[in-house]
């Protein structure tokens, strides 16, 4: 199983992964609002920085679990 089929049966079948999956979802929907802006003030720019750490630490989780996961599956 590739890593995009590992994440699919992931959202499907762990609801934790999936919960990280949605808020990941929501930071990058954030983030595009901001990006759309005509101009960043300070404090879009540090909610900017914060959505992008936070949306990182979401990513590293969900591919801790997909390596875990294709790992199981190997073994």
């Amino acid at each position: 199983m590739d890593e995009i089929d590992v994440k699919e049966y992931l959202i499907e079948n762990d609801q934790t992964f999936r919960e990280l999956a949605d808020q990941h979802r929501t930071y990058e929907q954030q983030l595009e609002e901001l990006v759309s802006k005509p101009y960043l003030n300070t404090q879009d720019q540090l909610d900017e920085s914060v959505i992008k750490k936070k949306k990182l630490a979401l990513k590293d989780q969900m591919q801790l679990r997909i390596h875990r996961h294709q790992t199981q599956q190997s073994a």
